[in-house]
């Protein structure tokens, strides 16, 4: 039931935002009593928080899945990209900055855990690009992993770039082929172009 109650909380999290589903909705859409929600959660935050984490477990399975496949790293980056749209629906209703605007705590904790796994897997993705000379060996690894982690939480941030101007699949594109222009060699700009034929 505790599995039950997260799926459709993050269903519905993500299409109608964080702020807007009440205890009552989820219930309804479960086809249960609230006291059935609340006997695996106290109340809305202990499930928001348990939904966000839900959510970041399923994402980090899956890009583990995927830098297990050791795809050559710019299609590796473009295979996470695909990962998180299907896995946000597309954030038309904006979930992360509705959990920092709404749940701050949440938000501060989740960023820390999503730094610590981005940190690892851009390095290991940098590394992997130098080797197969599609990055440039003068790039220095720390700073890009950095930069990178802070533009993807920064294309989120919905009073810069408004959903009504760009959809998310967009901006990652945009996101993803600034990023990589920057780094790339010849060769890997090559692929960059390759891939974004494939959108």
């Amino acid at each position: 039931m505790r599995e039950k109650i997260l799926e459709k909380s993050n269903e519905l999290f993500l299409n109608l935002g964080f702020k807007s589903v009440t205890m009552d909705e989820i219930a309804s859409s479960l086809g249960v009593s609230k006291k059935t929600i609340y006997k695996y959660f106290k109340n809305k935050t202990e499930l928001v928080d348990a939904v966000a984490l839900h959510m970041f477990n399923t994402i980090c399975c899956g890009i583990d899945g995927i830098c297990a496949l050791d795809l050559n790293p710019i299609n590796e980056l473009f295979s996470i990209k695909r990962l998180i749209l299907e896995n946000l629906k597309d954030e038309k209703s904006s979930p992360q900055y509705q959990l920092q605007k709404y749940y701050p705590k949440i938000y501060a904790t989740l960023r820390q855990k999503q730094f610590h796994v981005m940190q690892n897997c851009v390095i290991s993705n940098l590394k992997k690009g130098i080797e197969n000379k599609l990055y440039r060996e003068s790039i220095d690894l720390e700073f890009i992993s950095r930069i990178y982690f802070n533009g993807m939480i920064g294309i989120k941030d919905k009073d810069l770039f408004p959903l009504t101007k760009y959809s998310m699949n967009t901006l990652m594109n945009y996101y993803l082929e600034y990023h990589l222009r920057g780094i790339c060699t010849e060769k890997g700009i090559q692929q960059v172009e390759n891939q974004l034929k494939l959108k």
